[in-house]
């Protein structure tokens, strides 16, 4: 179930930023900001699917691929479950 693939990728993500990363906290406040609408679109499992969570992703993977490479493959893993829901 993507839901369930989703909600484990989000966990990756939290334990990753629980080990605290070299981040600003305008970084860590727009992670955090992206983490909720993803939440939020699990509990809803709605056809309505919101396009702009998955823009959100992606700009925050480009956001953050050189600098913290492992919270951008998180978040390309959070793209592609996404992409997998129809999202």
């Amino acid at each position: 179930m993507p839901a369930r693939e989703l909600q484990d990728q989000l966990n990756t993500l939290r334990e990753q930023l629980d080990q605290n990363p070299p981040l600003s906290e305008e970084e860590r406040t727009h992670l955090h900001e992206l983490m909720v609408q993803i939440e939020s679109e699990i509990q809803l499992e709605t056809a309505t699917q919101d396009a702009s969570i998955a823009d959100g992703v992606n700009l925050a993977v480009e956001r953050f691929e050189v600098e913290h490479p492992a919270i951008a493959g998180t978040l390309r893993n959070i793209m592609n479950t996404l992409g997998s829901m129809g999202i």
